[in-house]
């Protein structure tokens, strides 16, 4: 990845600004998880509810403590096992983890990525918000034309690359029982 802009998403990222950035299978976007204002702008943008909730992606398993609770959980083994990796899990979230996040559930989806430039972005910054980028109803980008022809200048950067292994977005599995709750 050019490091150009990886230093101009993180500058975007650290002044409250929203980007678009490759995952292990689709665009994401993505913003600073404590600027609520920030994260509306994502809801807005893809036209969906704050009461879905969000992920939050990150470069280590200890950069997520501050949000979800991974004490007792029955799949710990699992979810470290899956890590990184494109596997999103459903963890109890912590009380002081803002609503804007978590929508209407008790947990929080969240995930240690295996991409680099996801790795690269969190390792500086520490967690992300990561969501699929496109308007509710439309396949994800996964190119930086579809990005541009979604959202065009509404973003404040998009890091220019294309999804080299275009495969679905992510599985997400609850962690209290370790089952799917959607296929990747």
């Amino acid at each position: 990845m050019n490091t150009s802009h990886l230093k101009q998403a993180i500058i975007t990222l650290n002044k409250g600004g929203v980007i678009a950035y490759p995952t292990e299978a689709v665009f994401g976007l993505g913003c600073m998880p404590n600027f609520q204002d920030s994260v509306y702008r994502i809801l807005q943008l893809k036209h969906r509810a704050v009461e879905k909730g969000l992920i939050l992606v990150a470069s280590s398993i200890e950069q997520l403590e501050d949000y979800v609770h991974f004490d007792n959980l029955p799949t710990i083994d699992q979810i470290r096992d899956s890590w990184p990796g494109s596997v999103t899990w459903l963890i109890p979230a912590k009380k002081k983890t803002p609503t804007w996040l978590t929508g209407s559930h008790s947990t929080l989806a969240v995930r240690v990525s295996s991409h680099p430039t996801v790795n690269a972005l969190c390792r500086e910054l520490g967690p992300i918000v990561s969501t699929s980028a496109n308007p509710a109803g439309f396949k994800p980008a996964i190119t930086t034309q579809e990005v541009l022809s979604y959202f065009g200048e509404e973003l404040d950067y998009v890091i220019p690359t294309e999804i080299k292994n275009n495969l679905n977005p992510t599985e997400i599995r609850d962690a209290q029982n370790g089952n799917i709750i959607r296929v990747s």
